[in-house]
């Protein structure tokens, strides 16, 4: 694997560990199991999306939060959304922000909020893909 310098992308693909299970891996070390909702220790692929999107929330959020609450602030973003079967798709996925503004009064807890929801609306990347949509294109490499 080639080594990754600061203008390459970091390479990213899956690898088949057995019936329905594979895990995730990325050129940077990264690791992450990934199989049916059956299997203990995995996450699905649906599951996978969702914490994308927590988490790009989480991370586009953070210089906001930290500047007003500093540094060693908590958060948890919950997220959930069952899936339509039917049409294979998440037609609607909601997150809870969980933060303890008890130090502010109700007029700066407003104004974070605020920017907060900006913050996010323009920098996360995931949510901002699955609000518009992307193109997915899927080529096969055969070896015959």
């Amino acid at each position: 694997m080639a080594e990754k310098t600061a203008t390459s992308p970091t390479a990213l693909w899956v690898e088949r560990t057995g019936t329905r299970r594979y895990t995730g891996r990325s050129s940077r070390g990264a690791e992450v199991l990934i199989g049916s909702e059956s299997v203990e220790g995995v996450f699905t692929p649906g599951e996978l999306l969702k914490i994308a999107l927590a988490a790009c929330s989480g991370m586009s959020s953070d210089f906001p939060l930290s500047n007003r609450l500093g540094e060693n602030y908590d958060a948890t973003i919950r997220v959930s959304g069952a899936a339509d079967r039917e049409n294979e798709v998440y037609p609607q996925l909601d997150e809870v922000f969980e933060l303890d503004l008890s130090e502010l009064d109700e007029a700066a807890r407003e104004r974070l909020l605020v920017t907060v929801q900006r913050a996010i609306d323009k920098v996360c990347t995931v949510g901002r893909t699955l609000k518009a949509g992307t193109k997915v294109t899927l080529n096969f490499e055969i070896d015959a």
